[in-house]
Parts: C-alpha cells; sequence; structure tokens
C-alpha cells in the first residue's frame, strides 16, 4: 500500500472508530437524574474499553508514535495522582473555624455583606479567590488603556494575571453557581472593582472589597508589609458554624529554581493550554497583559 492509501485507510478507520464509539455513548446515555459525575465516570470507562494500540495521526511516523506512546504512558500515570490528590483533597478534615462573621462590601452598590451571607441555601460551600487589586508593588506591566481604571497610578490598579485569570473564571461563573457559592474578593474600593470589572465585560463574578476587615489578613492573601496575594480559600458551612477546608498552599512550598508556584493554574487556562504545545509556556514577559495591540 502506498503512503496516500495508507493515510486514506488511517482517516477511515479514525472515522469509524469515533463513529462506534458515538454509537457507543448513545446507547449508553445515563438515565435522568444521573449525577454528572457517574455520567462522567461512565464516559471514561467507555473511552477506556474502546482504547485501540493502533491509533495513528496521518503521516505520522513509527518513532512518533513510540515517543508518543511513552508520553500517553505517563499522561495516564498524571491523571491517577491528579485523581489521588483531588481524593486527598476532599477527605481532609475540617480546618479550623471561621474566626469573624466578616462584614464585606458589595461591589455592585458598596452594601454589607457578611461572610455568613455568601452561603446560599442548600449550598455548603463558598469558595473565595483574592484578587490583587492593588497589584504586586514590584509589578511594572502597564495598566489598563482605557476605562476608569487606566486614570489611576499603575501601582493602584489591578494584576494582569489575575486579571487574565478573572477574565476566563467569569465564563465558568454561571456554571459553579450552580453547586457551590464562588466570590472574588479585593482589597480595594467598591467603586473601583466594580469599575474594572465593567471595563472588562466581567458579567457573572460575584465581586466584593474586603478593605474594611481582616479576611486578606487572617487567610494569607495579605503579607505583613500590606503586599496583596493570590490565593484561592475553601469553606464550607457545618453544623457548628463555618470551617475552613482548603487553600492554594502550594504558593508556599519550596520549588526548584525556575519552576512555576503553578498553585492557582488549574482554574488558568492560558498556561493549561500552552503546556500542551511544542514551545510550552516560553519565556515571554508580555503575557498575561491587561491588552495586546
Amino acid at each position: 500500500m502506498d503512503v496516500p492509501d495508507r493515510e486514506a485507510s488511517i482517516k477511515a478507520e479514525s472515522f469509524l472508530s469515533h463513529f462506534r464509539l458515538s454509537s457507543v455513548f448513545a446507547n449508553l446515555a445515563p438515565p435522568a437524574g444521573t449525577p454528572r459525575r457517574c455520567a462522567s465516570n461512565l464516559a471514561v470507562t467507555v473511552v477506556g474499553m474502546s482504547a485501540d494500540a493502533t491509533t495513528r495521526f496521518p503521516g505520522e511516523s513509527d518513532q512518533y508514535r513510540h515517543a508518543r506512546d511513552e508520553l500517553l504512558a505517563a499522561e495516564i500515570e498524571l491523571r491517577r495522582a491528579t485523581e489521588r490528590v483531588a481524593a486527598q483533597r476532599r477527605a481532609l478534615p475540617p480546618g479550623g473555624t471561621v474566626p469573624e462573621d466578616y462584614v464585606f462590601e458589595d461591589a455592585v452598590d458598596g452594601s454589607d455583606v457578611k461572610f455568613s451571607e455568601l452561603f446560599a441555601p442548600g449550598k455548603d460551600t463558598l469558595v473565595i479567590y483574592s484578587f490583587m487589586f492593588p497589584r504586586y508593588s514590584g509589578d511594572t506591566r502597564p495598566g489598563p488603556a482605557t476605562g476608569q481604571t487606566a486614570r489611576l497610578p499603575v501601582s493602584e490598579t489591578p494584576c494582569p494575571s489575575c486579571t487574565s485569570i478573572l477574565d476566563s473564571l467569569d465564563g465558568a461563573a454561571i456554571h459553579l453557581a450552580q453547586p457551590i457559592n464562588l466570590v472574588v474578593v479585593a482589597k480595594s474600593d467598591p467603586a473601583r472593582i466594580r469599575d474594572f470589572a465593567r471595563d472588562r465585560g466581567w458579567r457573572y463574578l460575584r465581586l466584593l472589597s474586603s478593605r474594611n476587615n481582616s479576611y486578606n489578613r487572617d487567610y494569607h492573601a495579605e503579607a505583613p508589609d500590606g503586599e496583596q496575594a493570590p490565593i484561592l480559600n475553601v469553606f464550607s458551612r457545618t453544623g457548628d458554624g463555618f470551617r475552613h477546608r482548603w487553600a492554594t498552599e502550594l504558593m508556599f512550598a519550596p520549588r526548584e529554581e525556575g519552576e512555576d508556584p503553578r498553585h492557582v493554574d488549574s482554574i488558568w487556562p492560558i498556561w493549561n493550554v500552552l503546556d500542551m504545545t511544542p514551545n510550552g509556556r516560553g519565556d515571554r514577559s508580555d503575557i498575561p497583559a491587561m491588552q495586546y495591540e
């Protein structure tokens, strides 16, 4: 078989495999009311059963396939490790009791909102992302070029990295709002937060100011010198009050020279996508940025 015929055969087999797999999924659709996790497990099981060691892509060499299979084995182990760590995280005992009913200010209208009021009926998990607004004092990346926030000194503007996270998280917020409570907190004037959110086009994030409470200091979103830090904390409402459950402490963990903290990378799409590319994250200093030419 010459190369064109072989590639045509590969494409045909790939199409037929996809068609067969789609048919299996259609026949094994979970009953109405099946938890999403169960449906996800079903999909994973079916894909695993349908794995074919002869899977190839057009034009690839045996050398490529051998290297790709080795990488696939590493990816499978990473998946197992990710599941193990997630299970460990879920199995953590409750952390410390939240020391006070912090009072935040809503960025929409400046009204007071208590920590306890962030838990909607029937949703006992609260995720708080601490948004660096203002940014780290040593961050010299340009601030916004337009909008109300552009009028501020650069040192008082938001962190471009946090901003890129929230650009993505805003789209996910409507989905996350179904099983959990999600809020974003910044130690800035509520009006400034509101103006910046409007300039960015954020629609779904619940944004609060912590300028008048000690939440940031208590939960490691603020250093003793006042520098802000990008940390995500998880809390639970229990029968005896409110408890801390987990935080992105990987930010503070020792790391090898040149290694990224990766503490919030699981909610940061740009790096996850770049990690799949030949050049990876690269060494560009102009991303993430507030705007691009």
